[in-house]
This record gives structure tokens, C-alpha cells and sequence, in this order.
């Protein structure tokens, strides 16, 4: 059944390089707790103990907006296919932004994809496998190219008016700080 380590195995780091799908947890100490899905090719795992994963402009920023308060953060991957199992990686997350100083390197590990908004870095300090048996069997179909296309058609300018206008406030009323912008 379960298991709790302090760090990704081979096996388990196998296991998370083929997911198409992931979920991130976050909040703060009285803000609501925001679960997010995430694909697109967006994580590696850079050790045992270390994951960095590429996050796209959206509808909203409450993960950034969390981890500028309280860095705590969890990511579950769930097999769809093949033996059941749940994973959840613990730990301490910051933000990477373009201008950062280990901008260039960060985002270097990934392909390029249009409205590319941060890097969260997450240091690992417990790692949890459950049975995962009561999860049902998905086909991956393939990705959606809508977000992507929509980036494209915003351009730089755009995101960054959208950001601005869209991605500076939480659900709770807390601000979340642009790089970039003028406040």
C-alpha cells in the first residue's frame, strides 16, 4: 500500500516523466485551498529532492499568489493507465521569473510554449505513494492546443496587459506581484 520517503526513486522519478496530467496544491494559512491541473510537458524532476514545473498564463495566478506568502506546495500525479497508484511530492516552492537571476538556465530545461508566466521550484521533503485503486482508467487522448494558440495570438504585449489586468489579485483579495509591472 503506501509509502513515505524523503526523496524520488528511479522508479517513482519513471513514473512521473510519463504522466500526462498533474495536480498542485496550495494555500495559506486562511486563504481557500487551490488545486490546479497542470500538462503540457511542463515538469522535470531535477533530483530526488528537486522538481521545477512551467507555468502558463491563465484565467488566474492563486498559486503564485499563495507561495508568495506561504511557500508550502504539493503535487499529486494519479495513474490512469496500467498499475494503480497516487503520488504527492511535499515541500517549499518559489517562484522563477523571466529577469531572475536562474531564469535562462530554468527555462532552458523546457521547449518553448507561448505565455510562459513562471518557473515554480519546488524542494521536495517528503514523498508519498498511496494505492490508488479506487482511481479509474483514462485513455490520454492527446493535448489541447487552445491555451498555446491563444498565447500566440496574444503576443508578448498582450499577455502582459492581460496579466496585469487579470492575474493581480487572488480569489481572497490578496495581491500577487507581476514582474514586470509598474506596481
Amino acid at each position: 500500500m503506501g509509502k513515505q520517503l524523503p526523496g524520488i526513486t528511479g522508479k517513482l522519478r519513471q513514473f512521473i516523466e510519463n504522466q500526462k496530467l498533474f495536480f498542485v496544491g496550495t494555500a495559506t494559512a486562511d486563504s481557500r485551498v487551490n488545486i490546479s491541473p497542470k500538462g503540457m510537458d511542463s515538469l522535470r524532476v531535477l533530483n530526488a529532492n528537486r522538481v521545477v514545473w512551467l507555468n502558463v498564463t491563465g484565467s488566474g495566478n492563486e498559486t503564485s499568489a499563495h507561495v508568495q506568502e506561504d511557500p508550502r506546495m504539493t503535487i499529486m500525479f494519479a495513474s490512469f493507465e496500467g498499475s494503480p497508484m497516487i503520488l504527492r511530492l511535499y515541500g517549499n516552492a518559489r517562484e522563477i521569473h523571466e529577469g531572475d537571476p536562474d531564469w535562462k538556465e530554468a527555462i532552458a530545461l523546457f521547449g518553448p510554449l507561448p505565455g510562459a508566466r513562471q518557473i515554480f521550484d519546488l524542494a521536495v521533503d517528503l514523498v508519498q505513494t498511496s494505492c490508488g485503486m479506487a482511481v479509474p482508467f483514462y485513455e490520454y487522448a492527446g493535448d489541447r492546443e487552445q491555451l498555446n494558440a491563444w498565447a500566440v495570438r496574444k503576443g508578448a504585449a498582450g499577455l502582459k496587459t492581460y496579466r496585469e489586468e487579470k492575474n493581480r489579485i487572488s480569489l481572497d483579495g490578496r495581491p500577487i506581484r507581476v514582474p514586470g509591472s509598474d506596481s
